[in-house]
This record gives C-alpha cells, structure tokens and sequence, in this order.
C-alpha cells in the first residue's frame, strides 16, 4: 500500500546559484490537477544573478501550489506538492489526517538530483505537511521556514539543528565585498534573518578597518501600482537582478577609485568594413555589428597592454594578472542590467567572437543568461550609441579592471587627409581601477583601441 508521504511529494526552492537564500517566482507554467513528468520546467524563477526555470524532479499530478506569482521565496521551502499515484484509493491518504502529526524519525541524509546544470535538488522530508481546507495557494508568512545548508533543505527534525560546518549564507554582493575587503565569511557572526550575513556584519568582520562603505539604504515593500492620472507616483519594489546591480555599483564606486578618459576619432574604415564582413562567406548566419569590431580592437589592446587585464586581492594585497579574457557585454534586459562574459575571448577567431557575442545577446534579452555567465568576468564593454549617446563615464563591473564605453556613431565635418570632409566620428571613453592601472597604462589601452578602429587593418599587423 502506498503511505501518504510516499504519495504525495514536495518539490522545495533550489538553490540555483552559488550561496543565494532566496528566489522570486515570476511565472508558474503548471495549475492545480495538470500533469507533470520527471524534468519537466513547472515554474520559472528570478534570483539576485538571473531568471532560471525549474524543472521537476518527478513524475505526478499537481495537487496545490503553495506561492503565488510574484513570491518571493527562501532556498528550502516548499513550492509544490505533486500526488506521485493519482487515482489511487483515497483511503491510503486517511490516516496522515484523523492523527495529529507525530515528530519525525531521524531521516537519512537528503539527495540531490542534478536536474539543472551545476546544482540540484534537496529530497523531500518523508512527511508531509497538513493540507489546507482552501485550496487558494499558502501565504508566505504561513509556510515554515527550513534550515538550508549548502543550498538545500534541512530535515525536519525536532529539537535545534546542529551542522557541521555549514556554508555561510550570504547573497553574491555580500560575498563580493567580503573577497574585497579579505573577510572570510566563515569568521563572521551571522545578524540577518535564518543566519544570512548581511553588509554590516561584514563590514564589522573587517580587519583592518576600511574606508567606511555607505550601505545601501533599505526600501520597504510596497505593492506596484498602474500610472494615471489620478496617480502622481509609482513605487516600484526593488529586489532581484536591479536590487544585486544597485548594490554591486555602490559596492564597486565606494571600493575602487574610478578614473575615466576618453578619445574621439575618425572610425569611418570600421564602418565600411563592416558592411563588408557582413556579405563575406566566413561570416554567414552571423550578426557583424560596429560592436563586434570594437570587441576586437579591444582584446588587441589588451594584447599590447596585458598588464591591465587584472584584480586586485584585497586580502593578499596582491595585484592579480590574467593570461586570460573574459569579455563582459553589458546587456540591458527588462529585469535590469546584467554583465555575462564571453570566457577566454581572446582566443577566439573574428567569426567566433561573432558568434559568441551574438549568443550572448541573444540569451540575455530572453532572460536565460545563466549565473555562471556572469561569473568571472575580468573587463567589460558598454555600448552607450545605440541609444544615441555620445559618452559617458561608466562604473566598473566589480572585481574587474576596466569597463570601456562605446558611444554613437555620428556623421561630423572632420580634417582628413588635409581637408574638413563629412566623416563617421565616435568616443570612447575608458574607466579604471587606479589603484592596479596608472594613467599610462589606461592611455595606451585607449589609445590602441581607437587606432584599431581608425586603421582596421591594425588587426593584421598589431594581432
């Protein structure tokens, strides 16, 4: 006979990235009495690093859905209970509700199911919580919270739970300003709600003391309401990839002394050149854009310059050189701004550049860019023109040395070859961390940059 806790199953909050605690549901793809089967996507959620899908770990019939759209909720908790034997009789159900629930025998230690790349799923405990008369979805505020460790839900047991050493709960800002100011996280006293270590507790942790870091201010919840006219603002919670970008820039302003300078120059042969790629046989099915040349005469700089392609190691106080590229692309998404990389770009062939820049793109503006996408970027270009802007003075991607800004492309007179003629004219402008970079090493940077783009065919005898 099948028992209760055999029949029905509960599908709990993964961890989908590296230590965060939380998750936001945005869209569930499932209701009450549909089907599902083992793997298949039942909700798609959005962390502080990406928007993921769930898939399920079994095969069953939805019996109740316990959050809403729009939930936020903590790694561990419950999500969705699914009846793994529909159509069995009901009486095998019976006695898990005429008696009250009795506290659980010691369970063996939960596994994991590698159903999404890179992390999993916690097991189910083996009882079952008590079903509600409604059969409207939990509130958040009645569903109990579990212990997470490493990720994934503890067991329900009765009595404190005691681990052994437990991964420090902290979100990737946190952890970020931690690896800067060379705190490890296991020596710090937890403050924040179920153990999570906050800013502050960071901050407190740091030794010696820093420049002080102005947190960032906390914003209260408050529910979206529509524009009109009788309506003179609208509140908008922040939290999500907009809440971990706000952080990581204040985190990023306040820790690394930012310098920016910038050139002007004639990128009219650029231009050209690429409407040529465009029609070049290499390039087939591939997008051939301004950036993508820009991404070129960058790494060629970097080539020249390899120096500026580092961190600096607050801990050791160590300047970190890297003998490889991970290109970020700043992608503007509806969810907010994110920075996936395109790891070891400086191997790559023109035509691979190309494809791995218009993937990249492409995956952002779906909302499937992955967290490790995000990870380990080392600089960063941001493309300002395609909004028609001239400039800027953008803020480094944390743990990185620089992040370059590509302007608009604009038709200007300028003074070539003797002569003011209508020519194509753009500026770049380059921000670094000064405290790995000087003055002559970001010049040189920017100076081989432009001159890439102004004579293309630099890419031949500077590559």
């Amino acid at each position: 006979m099948t028992t209760p806790s055999q029949r029905f199953r509960e599908f709990k909050m993964p961890d989908v990235g590296e230590g965060l605690t939380e998750a936001e549901i945005l869209k569930w793809y499932v209701a009450v009495g549909d089907t599902v089967s083992d793997g298949q996507v039942v909700c798609e959620v959005e962390t502080a690093k990406a928007a993921v899908e769930l898939p399920i770990p079994f095969d069953g019939l939805v019996s109740e859905i316990r959050f809403d759209e729009g939930s936020t909720v903590d790694v561990g908790t419950s999500i969705i209970t699914v009846d793994t034997t529909p159509g069995a009789p009901a009486e095998a159900a019976a006695p898990a509700a005429a008696e009250p629930e009795a506290p659980a025998a010691e369970p063996e230690p939960p596994k994991r199911q590698a159903v999404l790349v890179g992390y999993g799923v916690a097991e189910s405990s083996t009882k079952r919580r008590p079903r509600k008369a409604s059969a409207a979805p939990a509130a958040p505020s009645v569903v109990p919270q579990q212990p997470v460790l490493n990720g994934a839900a503890a067991p329900e047991v009765p009595g404190p739970l005691v681990p052994e050493a437990p991964r420090p709960l902290a979100k990737p800002p946190v952890r970020k300003l931690a690896k800067d100011l060379g705190v490890d996280l296991a020596s710090v006293v937890p403050t924040g709600p179920h153990g999570v270590i906050t800013r502050e507790d960071v901050q407190a942790a740091a030794a010696p003391a820093p420049a002080p870091v102005e947190p960032v201010a906390p914003v209260a919840p408050a529910e979206q309401v529509a524009v009109s006219r009788e309506t003179r603002e609208t509140r908008v919670p922040i939290k999500g990839v907009r809440k971990a970008t706000a952080q990581a820039m204040v985190a990023s302003a306040f820790t690394a002394p930012h310098v920016t300078e910038f050139v002007t120059f004639d990128i009219t042969r650029t231009m050209r050149l690429v409407q040529e790629l465009k029609t070049d046989p290499a390039f087939a099915g591939l997008k051939v854009s301004p950036l993508l040349l820009v991404a070129k005469a960058l790494l060629v700089a970097i080539r020249r310059n390899p120096e500026i392609n580092a961190s600096w190691d607050e801990a050791n106080q160590e300047i970190v050189h890297k003998g490889y590229v991970n290109l970020g692309i700043a992608a503007a998404t509806p969810r907010g701004l994110i920075v996936p990389n395109i790891k070891d770009a400086q191997s790559k062939t023109l035509p691979e550049l190309a494809a791995a820049l218009g993937e990249l793109v492409a995956t952002a503006r779906e909302g499937k860019t992955s967290p490790a996408d995000m990870q380990g970027g080392t600089v960063t270009i941001t493309n300002v023109g395609v909004f028609g802007v001239d400039t800027g003075t953008p803020i480094l991607n944390p743990g990185e040395s620089a992040i370059l800004a590509f302007g608009a492309v604009k038709d200007q007179p300028w003074v070539h070859k003797g002569r003011v003629k209508p020519r194509q004219v753009t500026t770049l402008a380059l921000s670094f961390d000064h405290r790995l970079v000087d003055g002559e090493l970001g010049s040189k940077v920017l100076a081989d940059t432009a001159a890439v783009l102004e004579y293309p065919k630099r890419l031949l005898t500077w590559a």
